[in-house]
């Protein structure tokens, strides 16, 4: 018996934490789900099914899930025929843990095996007990399932998943498994169908984007994909996260600058500017490796806008290894940065590091880094101050300033753009001046143009189809799309 024979239609609800992989995979769970005949939970109403898409790379993931789990268990015991589900990185690690902590939870699955989700759910459902179910290798990319997106106009494009690496603080590998790599022409296909639908951006994504084609054994395959992009009508950005500096290439450097639909924009993940703590961390590149590859970036693309991720407080890391981290900073001018305190990820090696660092010095260390950047960071944006942008406007980003409620949205460098009113819909097109410059975002007064596309339609045609949010995402600012709000992919 599916879900759609049952006396009423059952409700679901994704609650997603982490990276954009997995906002990729929940899109791709809602589909699953919506495809065996459940409907998204109107919002603010209780759903039938709950499913938590875990992230076991941040600090406490596991108190936050079996918190969130423990506020579930009166509406569960209340209600015998909700059912609650757990799968991503953290039920891919803890597995059979899961249901003898939460033996209220119904189902347990892994970052291997989404596809499972709806037989699992009615499994459960039949034989009334909890079914688990962790595969170790992936059988179906999760790029070939169904998919409920989120946003009308832009789309995540999983071009590998997996990664080869091995960095002493991420557990990513472990849980995810060794790269597997899409062929070319799926992945333009999938491109090709997303524009067909109104989708002007899309963001191609892996654990390590640059290394894409080490499975097929054609190393220069992603600069090979960034350049076929060029050639899909209709599609106007094209992004990608997260490259990793060991692996990035000059023919990348040039297909992005030679290719006019990808967009002169890079996060690409530091870590430290120490070379002993990035030996210590297992980077197979050093400080000056990395701000090689920026100074190349900017002479090929003078306006590139570059962010970053690193890590305050790595066990070892002295005075001088943080200083050497300010040094790269000061030296790269990161139009934004995503900075994180080291924590002990258990299962990692760095977790079982001699000299970890006291909380109040990574603490203080981290405090010094962020004044630093949002120092850099302003004056970058005061840069922009009289330029003329073509502005994606976005969903969900927009602010009020007193009795004016702006619009929101993205230039082409991904910054953030908020606008005076125009008539325009998220998926639009706006070109606008920009007249004020904060460290976090442009505001742009004068709007020049206004040009309607079929992204905006297509966003248009879903209002007229009101429903609940299919997914919940409790991540961090994108670095990659407008219309998400996910952490970088942590182990790049």
């Amino acid at each position: 018996m599916t879900a759609t024979t049952q006396e009423s239609t059952r409700t679901y609800e994704v609650r997603t934490y982490g990276c954009q992989m997995n906002v990729h995979d929940s899109e791709r769970l809602s589909g699953l789900l919506e495809d065996a005949g459940y409907v998204r939970a109107p919002e603010g109403e209780p759903a039938d099914v709950v499913v938590f898409n875990t992230c076991a790379v941040r600090e406490n993931a596991d108190n936050r899930l079996y918190g969130n789990l423990g506020h579930l268990r009166p509406r569960k015991l209340s209600n015998p025929g909700m059912q609650i589900a757990v799968g991503g990185c953290l039920a891919q690690k803890d597995q059979g843990e899961i249901v003898r902590r939460a033996p209220w939870v119904d189902v347990v699955f892994g970052t291997h095996n989404i596809g499972s989700l709806p037989v699992l759910l009615e499994r459960a459902r039949i034989a009334e007990e909890a079914q688990v179910e962790i595969k170790e290798s992936l059988e179906t990319f999760p790029s070939t399932l169904p998919t409920k997106r989120e946003s009308a106009y832009a789309a995540w494009v999983a071009i590998s998943v997996g990664c080869n690496n091995t960095c002493t603080f991420c557990i990513v590998p472990a849980l995810r498994g060794k790269e597997k790599d899409r062929r070319p022409g799926d992945i333009l296909s999938e491109i090709r169908t997303l524009v067909d639908q109104g989708v002007l951006e899309i963001t191609l994504l892996g654990q390590n984007v640059n290394t894409y084609g080490v499975e097929f054994g054609d190393r220069l395959a992603f600069g090979k994909l960034l350049r076929s992009c060029g050639s899909v009508d209709g599609l106007e950005r094209v992004r990608f996260t997260s490259p990793h500096p060991a692996a990035f290439t000059d023919d990348v450097i040039a297909a992005m600058a030679q290719t006019p639909n990808v967009m002169h924009q890079l996060h690409m993940p530091l870590q430290s500017g120490s070379d002993r703590i990035l030996k210590a961390m297992r980077r197979s590149y050093r400080a000056e490796r990395y701000l090689g590859i920026i100074e190349r970036v900017r002479a090929a693309m003078p306006d590139a806008a570059i962010s970053t991720d690193i890590i305050v407080g790595f066990p070892g890391e002295t005075e001088d290894d943080f200083q050497g981290t300010l040094d790269v900073v000061r030296a790269a001018r990161f139009a934004n940065a995503f900075t994180f305190q080291y924590s002990i990820r258990p299962g990692t090696p760095a977790a079982t590091m001699p000299d970890q660092i006291p909380k109040a010095v990574v603490q203080e260390r981290y405090e010094r880094l962020v004044a630093l950047q949002e120092e850099i960071a302003w004056a970058e944006n005061k840069g922009q101050v009289g330029k003329v942008l073509e502005v994606l406007i976005a969903e969900g980003e927009g602010r009020k300033d007193g009795a004016t409620h702006r619009l929101s949205g993205r230039a082409p460098d991904n910054r953030l753009v908020h606008l005076a009113p125009a008539d325009a819909r998220p998926g639009d097109m706006v070109t606008v001046e920009v007249t004020y410059a904060a460290p976090h975002h442009l505001v742009a007064d004068k709007v020049l143009s206004v040009r309607r596309t079929r992204a905006g339609d297509a966003w248009q045609n879903r209002q007229s189809q009101p429903s609940g949010p299919a997914a919940v995402n409790l991540g961090m600012p994108s670095i990659g799309r407008p219309a998400a709000t996910t952490e970088p992919l942590a182990c790049s």
